[in-house]
């Protein structure tokens, strides 16, 4: 009676602590009603986890065997060849067939009204658009400091700048949004205002007035930053967030 007594986990407070691994896994919610505290939850979590790999190791029949392949020369290069000619062949069928049409030729003496550069540049001819904000100075007279089209440069810089910044300032190991509310809520802002910028360069072409897309260029990303990390932050409690921290950080998933 006393050896059973022993190998049973006290909740007194006394004894090691350690709970053998059992045959069914807790639900969150069987594990939110100990009155442990997490420490002791994560340390019952680790050892479990410690067990279960332990006894996978042992289980295991895995031996390294050489990997069959089929070799690149002829195989492979053979194959990719005959793809790449099919695609080439109605590429060059196309332009013959069917010849595009260019319209009339470029007249170097006029310049057109609309100018727009193909559509991944839409968020960099925005920023040269940013005119409005370009201070003027009352030391300078009024004047401003630099030509709006200068203002415009210095703002891709910054922003280019900053998205090139941002993996040297986050250096977390974070596989979840859920895990790094803040960060996330600057990635959504920023393809956000990449968005709304975009707009702001086509905005000739908008049924809605300039005004309100330049204000809106600013306004959406910091509103759609402030709910994804209020939504992410209230996440947090049911997903365990602290627990699954640790988990992950010391015990990696293949």
């Amino acid at each position: 009676m006393t050896d059973e007594n022993e190998s049973q986990p006290r909740t007194d407070g006394s004894g090691t602590g350690i709970v053998p691994p059992d045959d069914e896994t807790p639900t969150w919610l069987e594990r939110k009603q100990r009155t442990q505290g997490l420490s002791r939850l994560t340390y019952e979590y680790f050892e479990r986890s410690r067990r279960e790999d332990q006894d996978l190791r042992q289980e295991s029949s895995y031996v390294e065997r050489d990997v069959l392949a089929f070799p690149t020369w002829p195989h492979e290069m053979i194959r990719n060849l005959s793809i790449g000619s099919f695609f080439i062949g109605m590429i060059l069928f196309l332009s013959a067939a069917l010849p595009p049409h260019l319209g009339p030729p470029a007249d170097p003496s006029s310049t057109p009204a609309i100018i727009l550069p193909d559509w991944y540049l839409y968020w960099s001819f925005g920023l040269l658009k940013l005119g409005p904000l370009n201070p003027e100075l009352a030391i300078l007279g009024g004047q401003k400091l630099m030509a709006d089209r200068t203002y415009g440069v210095v703002a891709n810089v910054v922003v280019v700048g900053f998205i090139a910044i941002v993996p040297f300032l986050n250096k977390g190991s974070a596989r979840r949004p859920v895990e790094q509310p803040f960060w996330s809520a600057v990635g959504v802002g920023g393809v956000t205002f990449a968005t709304t910028i975009s707009a702001l360069s086509i905005k000739n072409l908008l049924p809605i007035s300039a005004h309100l897309t330049f204000d809106l260029a600013f306004f959406v990303p910091v509103i759609a930053a402030t709910i994804t990390y209020t939504v992410l932050k209230s996440m947090r409690e049911g997903y365990m967030f602290s627990l699954n921290r640790r988990y992950y950080r010391l015990r990696p998933p293949k």
